[in-house]
């Protein structure tokens, strides 16, 4: 009899202590959704080792590139502590990918921009290349400097694009911003850009030419004066450039002895030289390029002109 009267009691324990157990935790969903986020967005902007390239060191200011037009003005946005007069100031030395390369759909390909730091403030690894407007073209918002740069020291900035599905013309716009959040851009404040067309049946050919004219010797009038115009050729891909030289002194073209192969796009720089003696007149001359393949035009803007002046 007593060990019936103990069941019930003890089953009442038993009963009791299960129902005072703890419970296995419900996952946050919101925590995991945020984790999933960061996840992505990790994912999202981290950037693969670009190939190596020779990064020059330093470089005067005369040898930059000319820029075009601004893009849009960015909001500075708020928040941000303007620097010191003369401290943050940029200038674009070189670049890859020349405007209007192009690409197949869906293709990576790397940019890289070499940028001066013309200002008094000493750049490093916290300043940011910041997308400001157009085609962001798979990249992320943001970057981290790959190193630092004393004024006047260049430091190259490597970004892996990758070109969009769809045929067409594209471009994306890029800043600097400083670690207090000010940005700021090259030259006059503008952006620099990375500009491509994409294609699934690419049509690759001369983009631009660019002259510039030396003087042998710079100063004086002896018997003798060369004058060599440099013509800088740019393509947008692969192709053979056939092209000759057009002189306004009404001689026949002169062709070179082999046309100029591109690889890939870029640009290769020619050579013509023109002497004149003393005694020659006084006058303004010209040289340009006709190029006739693989496209056919006379590229006759911001002729080279020579002014031989001399009695």
């Amino acid at each position: 009899m007593k060990n019936k009267k103990m069941m019930p009691l003890l089953l009442g324990l038993v009963l009791l202590a299960s129902s005072c157990a703890p419970t296995a935790a419900t996952p946050d969903e919101n925590a995991i959704s945020t984790a999933a986020a960061q996840t992505v967005e990790a994912r999202f902007t981290q950037m693969a080792d670009p190939p190596p390239v020779s990064t020059p060191t330093k470089k005067p200011a005369s040898t930059a590139t000319s820029l075009p037009a601004p893009a849009p003005t960015p909001t500075k946005g708020t928040g941000y502590t303007a620097p010191p007069e003369g401290c943050l100031q940029a200038s674009l030395i070189s670049e890859t990918v020349p405007d209007g390369t192009v690409f197949s759909p869906g293709e990576y390909f790397w940019k890289y921009w070499y940028v001066q730091n013309t200002g008094t403030c000493t750049w490093d690894s916290s300043y940011k290349l910041v997308f400001m407007s157009g085609d962001i073209l798979g990249g992320a918002a943001i970057y981290d400097f790959p190193g630092g740069a004393n004024p006047d020291e260049t430091v190259e900035i490597p970004v892996q694009f990758l070109a969009p599905a769809q045929n067409g013309s594209y471009r994306g716009y890029w800043k600097i911003q400083s670690p207090s959040g000010y940005i700021f851009g090259v030259g006059n404040d503008q952006s620099f850009w990375v500009d491509i067309s994409v294609s699934d049946n690419p049509d690759y050919r001369v983009t631009s030419v660019q002259y510039t004219i030396s003087r042998e010797p710079a100063t004086g009038c002896p018997v003798n004066v060369w004058y060599t115009t440099y013509a800088t050729i740019t393509v947008n891909g692969p192709t053979t450039v056939e092209y000759e030289w057009q002189l306004s002194n009404g001689k026949a073209p002169e062709k070179p002895a082999k046309p100029i192969e591109f690889t890939a796009a870029g640009t290769k720089k020619v050579s013509h030289v023109w002497q004149l003696h003393s005694g020659s007149v006084i006058k303004d001359r010209w040289v340009w390029i006709n190029v006739y393949a693989p496209n056919n035009q006379e590229y006759q803007n911001n002729l080279a002109h020579i002014v031989y002046d001399c009695n």
